[in-house]
């Protein structure tokens, strides 16, 4: 058929191209591509990420029907330790390789402890071998990571589980003397799996060496020797020492929030008990740490997925829920690379049977990738409230007198933006036998503009100014204006107040961005009906900045959305809707139904160890 063919042929014939849209463009003669060629055209050449990500949506990966994925020759497959292939044994996870290779290591097993001639120096040497892998194992395990396998992807691996790789390396080296750096090691832990963490850290410390964490988490701060606070605020607000001293010592200092939640932390709000709208059924499915899990998701309310490290929350919600959802609306809301609403199944997604489908008209999956690749993005471009601005400025007498559109208020069109810097506002310092480094524009002085356009002022202000201010500066100036109003006031009410508009997209944190995306999703006229789905938003974010997180997604749960968020933090999981009644997970190493309660920390004091908890979704 001809459909057939357009997808799949292999032929490529010159065709006579008619431009339908740039009227001014001649006729033309081009090669044709079918959709498959262009794919596989794309794989082998493209240099680009974003390319090589938007061609593996059409691709289904499958394993080698020669060597069964494997990667290795039959004759190397002939050869068996423990009764395994080196396939089989690269693919067991960390715990269960260590208990087989344990009775070798120790010279129990019988094979091991001969001395024959078939065994003799050969047996010797594989213990020894044995022996020092399962030292290595057994400190990954200790981290938690007794669920990864030796043959997992590092690009699959989360920023916490890359950390906690290199921290079981370092133990191992046996230096000391060495200071060590550590931004949030317990980014995307279970509270469960949080004391191996710090009995880690403790052997570091112990061997001799310094450790410096940047940490939100309340438990390992309670943990440390010495805490440094700073703050108050953030942005502009922030940047000052309020205390530097033993623990016990911040309770007294007013004005720090770390001190709030730390000693004296605010009560949970349980919230009012919802009732689900409809039901999303989902199951079986089988993927990864995932064995036939079935799942009821209540739709029109706030669920939360729990479960310990590796227990396969992800693979449930961000790949097989999202997936299947995605592959039911087979449309793409496209917002950008931005990981804001598109529909289409991304790469290593996974649909599964499922039912109560057509109750969701729209998903949108919110993420802490960056809002934008390039410094040209920034808040005021992603929130679409520029586009206001630059027509207020337009509408200027002085502009309308001269002339002047709203486009040469942009800093990506060349009519009003800096010729040297081409609207960047910095210029690349080639240094010799050093990287690159930038400086600001010598022409605009990173204001992007020109001097004409810097000319028309609105309010008093030029349009670099406006760029230039906070959110918290440009809600006063934009009274009024209602477009632009309920942008920076969505803005502020997700905790973003300190960021200047704009700011580069490439600067924001992953939490940052990710509140920047719901801020967008919150100004959105609210049709109910759409899917959110979160995995660990609160990754990177003080406990105050949770609790304005827990807002933020009751106020789209009372527009008529649902959402579902991956997340080990006690606050998010107790103020969900979603208990055993509602929605129930059940995967292999999940959280114990009612075990949600922390160990107390060694020296903790007993007012600091009332960190309640049960939670809302439970894994039987």
């Amino acid at each position: 058929t001809q459909r057939q063919w357009i997808l799949f042929t292999d032929e490529q014939p010159v065709v006579l191209v008619h431009p339908s849209r740039d009227r001014n463009e001649g006729e033309y003669h081009g090669r044709f591509w079918s959709a498959r060629s262009h794919v596989m055209h794309t794989l082998a050449t493209t240099k680009s990420d974003m390319m090589r990500e938007r061609a593996m949506r059409f691709v289904e990966r499958v394993a080698c029907p020669v060597c069964g994925g494997s990667g290795l020759r039959p004759r190397a497959l002939a050869v068996t330790f423990a009764g395994m292939t080196i396939h089989e044994l690269n693919h067991l996870s960390l715990t269960d390789l260590a208990g087989a290779l344990a009775p070798y290591a120790g010279m129990e097993h019988p094979s091991a402890a001969s001395a024959t001639a078939a065994s003799g120096e050969a047996t010797d040497v594989a213990a020894t071998i044995a022996s020092d892998v399962v030292s290595r194992l057994r400190v990954l395990v200790e981290l938690g990571l007794g669920y990864l396998s030796l043959g997992r992807a590092t690009p699959t691996l989360s920023p916490g589980e890359m950390q906690r790789l290199r921290l079981a390396t370092q133990l191992r080296s046996g230096l000391f003397g060495v200071v060590y750096v550590l931004d949030e090691p317990s980014a995307g832990l279970h509270p469960a799996d949080a004391e191996p963490l710090l009995v880690v850290l403790d052997q570091l410390q112990a061997a001799g060496n310094s450790l410096f964490v940047v940490e939100h988490d309340m438990d390992i701060v309670r943990n440390a020797d010495w805490v440094v606070d700073i703050g108050p605020g953030a942005g502009e607000l922030g940047g000052c020492v309020l205390y530097s001293g033993p623990v016990a010592g911040l309770e007294g200092v007013r004005g720090s929030a770390t001190s709030r939640h730390l000693f004296a932390p605010p009560p949970r709000v349980h919230p009012v008990p919802r009732e689900p709208a409809e039901w999303l059924r989902l199951g079986p499915v089988d993927r990864h740490n995932l064995h036939g899990v079935s799942v009821e998701v209540p739709l029109s309310l706030l669920t939360a997925v729990t479960g310990v490290s590796g227990s396969g929350k992800s693979t449930l919600v961000t790949q097989v829920l999202a997936g299947t959802v995605a592959g039911h609306l087979g449309v793409r809301d496209d917002t950008g690379d931005d990981g804001v609403g598109g529909h289409v199944p991304a790469a290593g997604d996974v649909v599964a049977p499922a039912a109560g489908l057509d109750a969701i008209s729209r998903m949108v999956r919110v993420d802490q990738r960056p809002i934008g690749r390039t410094p040209r993005s920034n808040l005021a471009t992603y929130t679409g409230l520029f586009d206001t601005v630059r027509q207020q400025f337009a509408a200027t007498p002085e502009a309308v007198r001269r002339g002047y559109t709203a486009g040469r208020f942009s800093f990506n069109v060349a009519e009003g933006r800096c010729p040297t810097c081409q609207g960047e506002g910095f210029v690349s310092v080639e240094l010799l036998f050093l990287p690159s480094s930038y400086a600001p524009c010598p022409t605009c002085g990173g204001s992007r503009y020109d001097p004409e356009t810097l000319e028309i002022r609105w309010n008093g202000v030029t349009i670099a100014e406006v760029l230039d201010l906070t959110v918290d500066q440009a809600r006063e100036l934009f009274v009024g204006l209602a477009g632009v109003e309920r942008s920076l006031q969505t803005l502020q009410e997700v905790g973003l107040g300190y960021l200047r508009i704009g700011q580069p997209a490439t600067e924001l944190s992953g939490g940052e961005a990710q509140r920047v995306k719901l801020a967008s999703e919150l100004q959105r006229v609210q049709r109910g009906h759409t899917l959110y789905v979160l995995d660990e938003p609160t990754t990177g974010l003080h406990p105050a900045d949770v609790a304005l997180l827990i807002e933020q997604l009751h106020r789209l749960v009372d527009a008529g959305n649902t959402v579902v968020v991956v997340e080990h933090d006690m606050d998010v999981i107790a103020s969900a809707d979603g208990n055993r009644r509602h929605a129930s997970v059940r995967a292999r190493r999940a959280w114990p139904r009612g075990s949600g309660r922390h160990r107390r920390r060694r020296g903790r004091p007993p007012r600091c160890s009332r960190r309640a908890t049960a939670s809302p979704v439970s894994a039987p």
